[in-house]
């Protein structure tokens, strides 16, 4: 039988030693890892008869790190990082559940839609927002935001690029005359459009909502002319509910974007939503 050597050190002798050496203790390190002292003792003798070197100096005051051992500890401790890390980024997105909050529109118009990207086993729920100032990151995990991003100290990533254009129901020829519907809310209004376009104030949209989905709807059963965002609105123009009036678009640098605590979810987790949900990325 080929004698054991250093590609073949058991994982728990590696770990007694980290503890003890970060902690500067053999009791401390029993009392981090759940184990005796005498466990402590026995792994790291083990480990040290392996090596063929002293890691601790032993005094009547207690232990205190030799040169090898203080020499080996970072490589230890970045080894023990990298498992540690990777293991939460690989295996944390089947075993934790995520939280996506985000308004009733974008849920239906651009989260569901994406819905079959995500990998089997994933659990996710999804909660409605209503106002942008109840959300509570640490409470709902991720959430779709609207606005430019700028949410320092957590994951942020823009969905999509805004794009604004009228739309309507088919049969609408002149369109200036209809009835204009808004949306309530940050999002750029017919105001806007008139400024862009170089036409004259339209009218003040008599049919206010306060989802863009409800607007959207009311567009599609002929109710007036909607200033609607494209990308949420793409699956209505494909199949014909809706059309666009003119080729001119609007873009602003607003727009939705999926941010996250960082403390609420795994790299990894991120990096599928992300596939899953943002145009720039899918």
């Amino acid at each position: 039988m080929a004698k054991p050597g250093f590609q073949d050190l058991p994982l728990e002798w590696i770990r007694a030693y980290e503890v003890a050496a970060r902690l500067g203790s053999f009791t401390a390190a029993a009392t981090e890892t759940g184990l005796t002292q005498a466990a402590i003792s026995q792994r790291i003798g083990h480990l040290e008869r392996r090596l063929g070197t002293r890691l601790f100096v032993r005094s009547a005051r207690g232990v205190s790190l030799s040169v090898d051992g203080e020499a080996w500890l970072p490589y230890v401790s970045d080894a023990l990082r990298t498992l540690r890390d990777s293991s939460q980024d690989l295996f944390g997105a089947r075993q934790g559940k995520i939280t996506i909050t985000a308004s009733a529109s974008v849920t239906q118009l651009w989260l569901a839609p994406r819905l079959r990207a995500l990998p089997d086993g994933m659990e996710v729920s999804f909660a409605s927002m209503v106002l942008q100032s109840d959300f509570s990151p640490k409470e709902s995990g991720v959430e779709i935001r609207y606005g430019l991003g700028d949410w320092p100290g957590r994951y942020a990533v823009r969905l999509f690029e805004e794009a604004l254009s009228p739309v309507a129901q088919i049969g609408h020829q002149e369109w200036q005359d209809i009835p204009r519907l808004g949306v309530s809310g940050p999002r750029a209004g017919w105001q806007d459009w008139a400024r862009y376009s170089g036409t004259s104030a339209t009218p003040v949209p008599h049919l206010r909502f306060d989802s863009y989905s409800g607007a959207l709807a009311a567009a599609m059963a002929g109710a007036g002319v909607l200033l609607a965002s494209l990308p949420l609105s793409d699956a209505a123009l494909k199949r014909g509910a809706v059309r666009r009036l003119t080729d001119a678009v609007l873009k602003t640098e607003a727009t939705y974007w999926m941010c996250a605590d960082r403390s609420a979810i795994t790299r990894r987790q991120w990096e599928i939503l992300c596939r899953a949900f943002c145009q720039d990325q899918g």
